[in-house]
């Protein structure tokens, strides 16, 4: 039978890789790129110095298709990822096809399989629709975990929980019965909105790489900063990847 790795690869660092995922990487005969065109050109040359660093100890193919297009101002939100999930399923079962019986394929996934990311839910779709493969999941770093590491900070307060939510979630308001929200995938710089109350931010960008850009502080003192420096960077890189904490001020005795 056919097996399928679903690799956790970090948020940029190649020295951020498990052992495990180290491990897996090479027991893999075909590595799965889906190409997302040449303005994200940089996450693909990352992936392709993962596997120069760390794949070495066997001889792999590349299986290559071109990632699905997604509307970045759906009107139905869950009709849209419903229609994208649908053509990348087509696409995994493409690239699936392309691993002989008894072989090994793999995709490496940014951050962490498990946290806000479609492999797994399509993986099983195509299992439920009857395509044969068995797969395993290899856990990585997480953008929440780079994020926290690279400001020195824990998640966390005493006695505190931590939600994790999404940009679109936050525009609805800050959850209630929380003081620490964790925030990905917003494309609108939502935490603007909270300019008017003491709230501290932990904002990071390109997490990992290079290209890292990090700023802490009140809202309110570095909120114009934080949509300028992202402004400039979508703008220069074509892309950007940024997650922030975003945290209500409470006395020192309570941290």
């Amino acid at each position: 039978m056919k097996k399928v790795f679903v690799i956790g690869i970090g948020v940029g660092d190649p020295d951020q890789l498990t052992v495990q995922a180290v491990q897996a990487l090479n027991r893999v005969d075909v590595f799965f790129v889906m190409d997302k065109g040449p303005a994200k050109a940089k996450l693909r040359a990352l992936r392709e110095e993962i596997l120069r660093r760390h794949a070495k100890d066997r001889a792999y193919r590349i299986a290559e298709a071109p990632s699905p297009p997604r509307d970045s101002a759906p009107g139905d939100y869950r009709a849209c990822v419903d229609e994208l999930n649908q053509a990348k399923q087509a696409v995994f079962e493409k690239l699936i096809g392309q691993v002989n019986d008894g072989e090994t394929g793999a995709f490496l996934v940014w951050g962490d399989p498990m946290l806000y990311d479609s492999t797994i839910r399509n993986l099983d779709a195509l299992k439920e629709a009857g395509v044969t493969f068995d797969y395993e999941v290899i856990p990585g770093i997480t953008a929440i975990q780079a994020l926290a590491a690279a400001h020195r900070i824990p998640l966390n307060r005493i006695a505190e929980a931590v939600t994790i939510t999404t940009g679109r979630k936050l525009a609805n308001g800050f959850p209630p019965g929380v003081n620490s929200v964790v925030v990905l995938l917003d494309g609108e710089d939502t935490f603007r909105r909270f300019v008017d109350q003491d709230m501290d931010i932990f904002w990071g960008a390109y997490l990992g790489t290079p290209d890292e850009i990090l700023i802490a502080g009140k809202v309110k003192d570095v909120a114009d900063e934080i949509h300028r420096r992202r402004s400039e960077a979508r703008r220069a890189n074509g892309w950007i990847m940024d997650t922030y904490l975003l945290r209500r001020a409470t006395t020192p005795s309570s941290r």
